[in-house]
């Protein structure tokens, strides 16, 4: 499940308006309890400055329930209990980057896709040594970097690496910036992130960062509900409305680009 993701200045903003010409479902403001684990950023965690529970799947649900005339009401849980929890029905949602799978298929109802990921080999601008990821795993003094527990430490061990979860090839991070730190400062030799917010970095490099090899560890994201609830429909047509209209582009840009880039 979890990603890679670091805290930076969060750009000016602006979502779309919710659609009043009826064409979404009116849920008549009925209240749904959505929980989360504010773990994952960028998608939810608690900003440190402000205290406040932010992120990409706050400014989506925020934007779901204009359009769908429901008020949200958060709860908090781990993620080992999110999902058999959600599963009981103790919430209406769960929200946490969670990866669509055929076995969690097997309790829990999905959402559509909201996001896809695609992880990215970050390496410094110079690098000269290895162009793959079969390059760098045949080189025994190469070192990767990520966060525990994330989707680029999984990709990095099981792509990468030799499915060894001990590996001391792989140097782990609290944050995703800081292993990006220790990328420019020739600490490891490689970091994977989103191929999107890979892309964001890399840019704003000014040449000291570089993509190399092709896209790895694939998978998309969705919302997750008790199995027959009649709240994935409407949640679909949200979504699919709001990919439409370009607001899933627009929280990409913010929170994958725009409030990544100077963390």
């Amino acid at each position: 499940m979890k990603p890679l993701f670091a805290l930076a200045v969060a750009a000016t903003f602006t979502l779309s308006a919710a659609h009043a010409d009826g064409h979404l479902p009116d849920l008549q403001g009925r209240a749904i309890a959505v929980v989360t684990e504010n773990a994952y950023p960028p998608l939810q965690f608690v900003d440190p400055a402000s205290g406040q529970a932010i992120g990409w799947e706050y400014d989506a649900m925020a934007e779901i329930a204009k359009r769908l005339n429901i008020v949200v009401e958060y709860e908090n849980t781990s993620w080992d209990a999110m999902i058999p929890a959600v599963a009981q029905a103790q919430y209406d949602m769960g929200m946490t980057g969670i990866t669509i799978r055929e076995d969690r298929a097997e309790v829990v109802d999905f959402s559509d896709p909201y996001l896809r990921s695609e992880m990215m080999m970050i390496v410094a601008g110079d690098e000269t040594r290895f162009d793959d990821a079969s390059g760098f795993a045949a080189d025994p003094d190469l070192l990767i970097g990520a966060q525990p527990g994330t989707t680029p430490f999984y990709v990095g061990i099981y792509e990468v690496l030799d499915g060894d979860e001990s590996n001391p090839r792989m140097r782990l991070f609290e944050t995703f910036g800081a292993a990006i730190q220790a990328l420019r400062t020739g600490d490891i030799d490689l970091a994977l992130s989103d191929s999107t917010a890979a892309n964001g970095y890399v840019t704003a490099s000014n040449g000291a960062l570089k993509i190399v090899g092709e896209p790895m560890g694939a998978e998309d994201f969705g919302f997750i509900f008790p199995q027959g609830s009649d709240l994935v429909a409407p949640i679909n047509a949200a979504i699919a409305d709001m990919r439409a209209d370009g607001t899933l582009d627009a929280l990409n840009t913010k929170w994958f680009l725009d409030y990544k880039i100077g963390g």
